[in-house]
Order: structure tokens, then C-alpha cells, then sequence
């Protein structure tokens, strides 16, 4: 009785085993990919499938994406920093210091014990009722 020999043992002179040309049992390069990919402009055998599924929407160009918007991130500068740098932000017009910092924004973290009158882009609620408590102002434009 004659037995079929085992593939593996029928194949051992082949370089290829049965798969054709050497490049063609790779991996998903072959065929263009996995599931869709590849279902682009070329790719005919899939397109049937794809039209009959999705229609004639699935392919080409569809609208356009609004670049991002720029943010404009302000620089900020906190209380403690203008305490410390009153002298150098600002000059004394009677009990008040007068700080031009129109490109900044006020932020409400440390202690102020001086008046000031400030001039900034933008400021925070809490430095705010700090300045507004020693009796000082903010102007934001």
C-alpha cells in the first residue's frame, strides 16, 4: 500500500513550497495590505465589494480641514513677582505705583503690600480683588 508523503518532505527541494514566486508568501505587502488598505485608486479587485458596501462616497476627496487656530498664550507675571520688582515694572506717582505690563497677564498668587495702578492685558479674579483691597486699580484695555 502506497502512503502520500508529507507535504513537508514533498517540498524539500523547493525554495518556494508551493507559493510561486519567492516574494509572494510575505507578509501583507502582497496583497496590498490588511482589510481595506489599499482599496485606493488601483486596487480593482476590492473596488466591487467596496462600491457595492459604501457606494461611490468611499472614494476621492471629501471637503477640507480648517487649519488650527492659533492661540495666543499670554505671558503671565503673578503678584509676588511685581512686589518684588516694583521699583524696575514701575514709578511712584504719590502713594501709587504706576506699572505699564500691557503684554501680560495679572495672576493672583503671592502677597501685595504696596498700591499699584496696573496696566496689563489680562488678570485674574483673585489678583484682582488683591489689588483692589490695598486700594489700587487695574486698567485692561
Amino acid at each position: 500500500m502506497k502512503f502520500k508523503r508529507k507535504k513537508s518532505h514533498r517540498m524539500r527541494a523547493q525554495t518556494t513550497h508551493g507559493w510561486g514566486a519567492k516574494k509572494k508568501h510575505r507578509g501583507s505587502g502582497n496583497r496590498g495590505g490588511f482589510g481595506m488598505a489599499g482599496s485606493g485608486k488601483r486596487a480593482d479587485q476590492k473596488k466591487p465589494t467596496i462600491l457595492k458596501l459604501y457606494g461611490s462616497s468611499y472614494f476621492g476627496k471629501k471637503g477640507f480641514k480648517l487649519p488650527a487656530k492659533v492661540v495666543h498664550k499670554l505671558d503671565t507675571i503673578n503678584l509676588y513677582e511685581i512686589e518684588e520688582k516694583v521699583d524696575i515694572l514701575g514709578k511712584k506717582e504719590n502713594d501709587t505705583y504706576v506699572i505699564d505690563i500691557k503684554d501680560k497677564k495679572v495672576l493672583g498668587t503671592g502677597r501685595l503690600t504696596k498700591k499699584v495702578k496696573i496696566t496689563c492685558a489680562a488678570f485674574s479674579k483673585n489678583a484682582e480683588a488683591k489689588i483692589k483691597k490695598l486700594g489700587g486699580e487695574i486698567i485692561c484695555p
